[in-house]
């Protein structure tokens, strides 16, 4: 076919004729060159590269083995980082007079996304366990929308290694989170940036939420910043097909598409990999983040005892603590922290990210 139809480049003007990337640990070397250096430089499918694209579905039915929904498909679109898919799923589902419930705490980089909205964030309590489903039960069964407005259509988690508590919730308050979202009909946007970087057990053991999705209600955005790279900005968004398709229009009318020549690399190397070299690689971001874990909460064990609590995070890269007899650590983190050099989160900054509408059960 020969389109008339848009203002594509020829691929002759561009100026790269290979790029070679020599991998860490290994003789091997990533080259793209001829069809797939012009694919990987010259616009392509929203979506994302079509072969990415199938290799990560295919990844994801192997990982996740997501049921069968009757009259819904399920589909994948790649996204210039998880943020991006998150935002976008935000903008999708989310306007000023909506709320949205979300963990509390949860991670900064979405409340700050979400604050300029002007939506109601419902903050659900969580404990070390991640969020507690009585907490989010109570909240919607006392919900009334002749006082509270309209009642929240979706539940915004982060189940494994959280940001900033490193909670990891169990397979029981899974199952009992997803009979409450069945129940009251919520969208569950599961962000799993940390779901490869376990440090305990086997992720075999702990179920998604997309792979207990019997009502075609997860959205879940999966990440390559934590295990191959972040500056790569690559993500990707497993769901609904419906839901898929609104975030491709949206792709469409802003960046268009992700990032080809990350895509390339990415591609070139899961080949190359397979899913034992995939494997070996994960292992070893896992060990090495377990081993900063172990070091790390040894110098608080040595430095920090009996001035503060915390817990032995399961999953990802977060230690959530608890400061004896300070009833407010902002001033300390804040101020005598960063005179140290040393940058540290609170629960004050986050409040105060919450805090132009927002309701707390407890």
């Amino acid at each position: 076919m020969i389109s008339l139809g848009g203002g594509m480049p020829n691929a002759a003007t561009f100026p790269f004729e290979k790029i070679s990337v020599q991998c860490r640990g290994t003789e091997a070397k990533l080259t793209l060159e001829g069809k797939s250096l012009e694919e990987a430089l010259q616009y392509s499918p929203t979506p994302g590269l079509p072969a990415l694209n199938a290799l990560l579905w295919e990844r994801q039915v192997e990982e996740h083995n997501p049921p069968e929904c009757t009259g819904i498909e399920r589909a994948l679109t790649i996204t210039q980082g998880s943020q991006d898919g998150l935002s976008k799923a935000f903008d999708m589902l989310l306007d000023a007079d909506d709320a949205l419930l979300v963990e509390s705490p949860t991670y900064s980089g979405s409340l700050a996304y979400l604050q300029p909205k002007g939506c109601k964030l419902v903050e659900i309590e969580c404990d070390d366990g991640g969020l507690i489903p009585e907490k989010l039960e109570a909240t919607l069964r006392k919900w009334d929308e002749a006082v509270d407005g309209r009642r929240p259509r979706a539940l915004y988690t982060i189940p494994t290694g959280s940001n900033p508590t490193g909670a990891s919730l169990s397979l029981e308050r899974k199952r009992r989170i997803y009979d409450i979202a069945s129940e009251f009909d919520l969208i569950i946007l599961e962000d799993d940036p940390y779901y490869f970087v376990r440090l305990e057990g086997d992720r075999s053991e702990h179920p998604s939420f997309l792979e207990m999705d019997t009502d075609a209600r997860v959205l879940r955005f999966d990440s390559f910043s934590k295990i191959l790279s972040s500056g790569m900005r690559l993500g990707f968004v497993t769901g609904p097909k419906p839901l898929i398709d609104r975030i491709n229009l949206h792709t469409q009318a802003s960046n268009l598409h992700p990032t080809g020549l990350t895509q390339a690399m990415v591609l070139g190397l899961l080949q190359q990999w397979g899913t034992d070299g995939w494997e070996e690689h994960l292992k070893g971001v896992c060990d090495f983040y377990r081993s900063q874990r172990d070091h790390f909460l040894d110098s608080a064990s040595g430095h920090l005892a009996g001035l503060a609590e915390w817990n032995v995070p399961s999953a990802g890269m977060f230690v959530w603590m608890k400061l004896l007899g300070v009833d407010d650590a902002q001033e300390l983190i804040e101020t005598r922290a960063v005179e140290s050099k040393v940058l540290l989160s609170c629960r004050g900054r986050l409040a105060r990210l919450l805090s132009h509408d927002s309701r707390q059960v407890t």
